[in-house]
């Protein structure tokens, strides 16, 4: 696999700076499998475009103003593939850490993981763990990678954990409110996401950050993953910056 190169992507200048951009862009990864079966190639060889895809979006968000990036990279659900594509995708995921480690801290990228980490092999884990460990003092892209991660999963393991507070007389069942259950949430520490984008044409939220994305904006686009470019992204930011934001309220 390549790595991070040491130039950032060059976006035209019509499409930089974007005013009033979002601050946590969150993206839906999809068409990595179709991308390479048009090209008459196997699916892991899609996985592995994406992944290359995966940086230059990663290099272009400072230039948008993006501080949050965050990308569903293997679902709850991805365990119901085929075990020639999920061990690919594992043996990816090991191996994209282990490339991209360094350049990562170097370019003050801070990565973080969120999803349940039980089913996923001892070295893969450890590697996460050192991955945020050699990032965590990092203050420019806060970059969340979902792994093993389902939206309907996290609620209820933060709910799990609540409950268990509250067992525990640490937290009163009069307390519990729609302000408390985000603190046990695998995202507790980011803010939700401002804009959710979904590459190759499904028109679906896939279990993704079901509690946070509840008044994010939404793109579902048809360029399949590894195609997708930072200026497309830049276009998708300019977009939103038109968008009139309500949360359910009337503007008077």
């Amino acid at each position: 696999m390549v790595e991070l190169t040491d130039t950032a992507l060059q976006i035209d200048a019509p499409l930089a700076g974007i005013p009033q951009g979002p601050c946590h862009v969150a993206i839906i990864m999809d068409g990595n499998g179709r991308w390479a079966q048009s090209r008459g190639r196997p699916r892991l060889f899609g996985h592995h475009a994406g992944a290359k895809r995966v940086r230059e979006i990663v290099e272009c968000c400072p230039t948008l103003g993006i501080k949050y990036l965050t990308i569903f990279a293997f679902s709850t659900e991805n365990w119901k593939r085929t075990q020639v594509e999920v061990a690919g995708l594992m043996s990816l995921f090991r191996r994209y850490i282990s490339k991209e480690m360094k350049a990562l801290a170097a370019k003050n990228v801070r990565v973080r993981f969120i999803g349940d980490r039980v089913r996923l092999d001892a070295k893969l884990i450890l590697l996460m763990d050192q991955l945020e460990e050699e990032t965590k003092h990092n203050d420019g892209t806060h970059l969340t990678i979902a792994l093993n991660y389902g939206g309907r999963d996290e609620v209820a393991r933060a709910t799990k954990r609540l409950a268990q507070d509250v067992a525990a007389g640490k937290l009163s069942p009069d307390d519990v409110d729609e302000e408390t259950l985000p603190k046990y949430l695998d995202t507790h520490v980011l803010p939700d996401p401002d804009l959710v984008i979904r590459t190759s044409g499904e028109a679906r939220i896939s279990n993704f950050l079901l509690w946070q994305s509840a008044y994010s904006e939404y793109e579902f686009i048809d360029t399949l993953w590894p195609d997708f470019s930072a200026e497309e992204l830049s276009r998708l930011c300019h977009d939103y910056g038109a968008r009139d934001r309500r949360f359910g309220a009337v503007k008077t």
